[in-house]
């Protein structure tokens, strides 16, 4: 019954599967040549120290962080070919640290920040070359960008299956294109490919005035490795491992070029002023004049499908928290038929509010960059630990893993410590995000610690007698012929206390049968399994359903689907009891009853547990309401709140007086 194989398709390689992967997984890596080398020279001097300083650190950022790192150890980390923070956080999670939520919930608020500014900054330096293409007059690009990115976001809602067709083959025209112009310098210039020594990187960072720095700059040349992770689910390891050959050596081949032509045409001067115009773009000089504007347009048709794998990545990611409890309930659509393809409305307008925010703020690309890459780097280095609980569990080897893990955070806390600098000019941005979005994650996952360790479970079988004279007793009036609750008590011989306490002490609750439903969300994405424990035989039931992170919640349907089932056993009669009605084999009522929990007035917390109650209760205001997650008919549906006791109760000194 569980899906966990339908992924196996997808670890073949085909001719579809490479060409979906270019227009999904390297859309965002691959649009970075717009802009790196254009942030490494900025407004310095040009020579052969920086160009091949910088050049070279390039290099080697791609070959171990997006392919030692992403393309090699972290696709090997896939939860049944699912990738993702949150997928290496259900991984790694099973094994009970308490530590490996901390990465998680920083990686995700620092990715979801990164969705603010990956559109604006690669749509920008794509629509800048406008500029160049009509070099005499002065183009406000800003309202073109915001063109674009409104037109994207409204665009979700249709889903991306009709243009993912279209994505891959502009894709690999995009990579061919760059490839191309790059090899053409190479060819011209060789002896640029000197740069592939790492001395002249190690040369750059230490002997260069404000070297160092440069790396923040040299960083943005891998920030897409953390979508292309996330993104696996879609392609699956085997298409991103064969692609990505075809794809770096693209990107290698375009940062020669724009290194080989800056310093045959521009040695020893400042490239702002050589054009006698601050809005020259490097990647465009490449081009011959004829082919500027097919560039232009490529350009920006590749920075959209880069911007839409991202915000793709940041659906998914959503998701995936909803499920784990790490975010609160959000409506998600399923607009196309295709896997994995999900559009929450919620999260693509404040994305698209975020991005138009950012463009406003900003204005050009290059003040882009300098506050882009901190909440990336932010993230990189906490998927790196995740990765390294991950190996050190699979390997049972803690020496390797454990070098591994210091050597890779060593060099990515050095491009953090590096993009640190970019904090004054608009990296307060993104960490203003994270911090906010990690902020509420966090709140969110102690809630549920909280309200685990003080909802009390009490032994079903104690209360079976009770339940059977409940339902002989004639001078009750009957809630409902079949009564549904949902439990958190997922272990048969458990129930809540606070289901007991709504079916006997509040309004006392007669029914002709009992369901108690119990929904497990596994690690594994794709599960979809029940049990039933039948405790009174055609009276009362325990099902535990048990889905994966990515499976729609259809409590209703399949709780219904698994009463069909045991009625065609004969293991409940679900016509109504009423002979009036069974006569006519009318079909039973049945009521679910969901119960809310609420700190009980009579509790006492300290001050951290009640600003965490507070803020939750604040958060879940912007949730979706609990019958609509679980799917259920809000016709059928009642809902209670039951008081829950966090700590000590409150004491009293009362003295009584006569």
């Amino acid at each position: 019954m569980s899906s966990s194989h339908s992924h196996s398709q997808n670890s073949k390689i085909t001719l579809a599967g490479l060409l979906i992967t270019l227009g999904i997984i390297f859309g965002d890596i691959g649009t970075s040549p717009l802009y790196v080398m254009q942030a490494i020279v900025g407004s310095r001097v040009v020579s052969e120290e920086l160009i091949l300083g910088g050049l070279s650190c390039v290099i080697w950022t791609l070959l171990i962080i997006t392919t030692f790192k992403y393309v090699f150890l972290a696709l090997n980390a896939d939860n049944n070919g699912e990738g993702g923070i949150f997928a290496l956080y259900a991984l790694v999670r099973r094994f009970k640290s308490k530590y490996v939520i901390y990465p998680a919930i920083i990686g995700c608020a620092t990715l979801i920040a990164d969705g603010f500014i990956t559109p604006p900054i690669s749509i920008s330096s794509a629509v800048e070359g406008l500029n160049m293409l009509f070099p005499n007059t002065e183009i406000n690009t800003v309202p073109i960008v915001i063109c674009i990115i409104i037109c994207l976001f409204v665009f979700q809602q249709v889903g991306t299956e009709i243009v993912g067709i279209a994505f891959g083959p502009i894709m690999l025209l995009w990579f061919i294109c760059i490839g191309t112009l790059g090899a053409i310098q190479v060819m011209q210039h060789p002896e640029i490919l000197k740069a592939i020594n790492p001395y002249y990187g190690f040369q750059l960072l230490s002997h260069y005035p404000k070297g160092f720095w440069l790396l923040g700059a040299v960083f943005l040349c891998t920030t897409g490795g953390e979508a292309l992770y996330s993104d696996l689910g879609h392609c699956g390891k085997a298409n991103v491992r064969f692609s990505w050959n075809f794809v770096l050596i693209a990107l290698l081949l375009c940062y020669f070029g724009q290194s080989a032509w800056v310093l045959a045409n521009h040695n020893g001067q400042v490239i702002v002023d050589a054009a006698g115009d601050p809005n020259f773009r490097i990647f465009y000089s490449l081009m011959p004049q004829w082919f500027l504007p097919i560039g232009v347009v490529l350009a920006t048709l590749a920075t959209i499908i880069a911007s839409q794998a991202l915000i793709s990545g940041v659906f998914t990611l959503v998701n995936e928290a909803m499920k784990l409890n790490l975010w609160f309930n959000m409506k998600v659509n399923y607009p196309t038929k295709m896997k994995g393809q999900i559009y929450i409305p919620g999260i693509n307008w404040f994305l698209m509010f975020g991005c138009i925010s950012v463009v406003l703020i900003f204005q050009k690309s290059e003040n882009m960059e300098a506050a882009y890459g901190l909440a990336i780097a932010v993230n990189m280095v906490m998927t790196t630990l995740l990765l390294g609980f991950y190996y050190r569990i699979k390997t049972h080897n803690f020496t390797i893993s454990f070098i591994g893990t210091v050597l890779l955070i060593i060099i990515e806390m050095t491009f953090l410590i590096a993009n640190l600098e970019k904090f004054a000019h608009g990296g307060w941005f993104s960490v203003l995000i994270s911090v906010v979005l990690g902020l509420m994650v966090y709140i969110l996952y102690k809630a549920q610690v909280l309200k685990k360790k003080h909802t009390q479970f009490v032994a079903l079988k104690d209360y079976i007698p009770a339940i059977k004279d409940l339902q002989e007793d004639q001078t009750i009036q009957k809630e409902a012929s079949h009564l549904v609750y949902m439990a958190m008590a997922g272990d048969n011989r458990l129930i809540d206390s606070n289901i007991m306490y709504s079916i006997f002490r509040k309004r006392p609750k007669r029914a002709d049968v009992y369901w108690f439903v119990h929904v497990d969300i596994v690690d594994d994405p794709y599960t979809k399994t029940y049990h039933v424990n039948t405790l009174v035989p055609r009276e009362v039931f325990f099902i535990h359903l048990r889905f994966g992170f990515k499976i729609e919640h259809r409590v209703n349907a399949m709780f219904y689907h698994i009463v069909e089932q045991m009625e065609k056993n004969g293991e409940v009669d679900t016509r109504s009891p009423y002979p009036s009605l069974k006569r006519h084999n009318m079909p039973a009522d049945f009521k679910f009853v969901l119960l809310h929990s609420r700190v009980s007035a009579d509790t006492e917390l300290n001050w951290f547990d009640n600003w965490v109650v507070r803020s939750y209760r604040l958060i879940k205001r912007f949730s979706l309401p609990a019958y609509q997650d679980l799917g259920l008919e809000m016709a059928n549906v009642e809902e209670e709140i039951v008081p829950i006791i966090l700590g000590p109760k409150k004491s009293f000194e009362l003295t009584r007086e006569f």
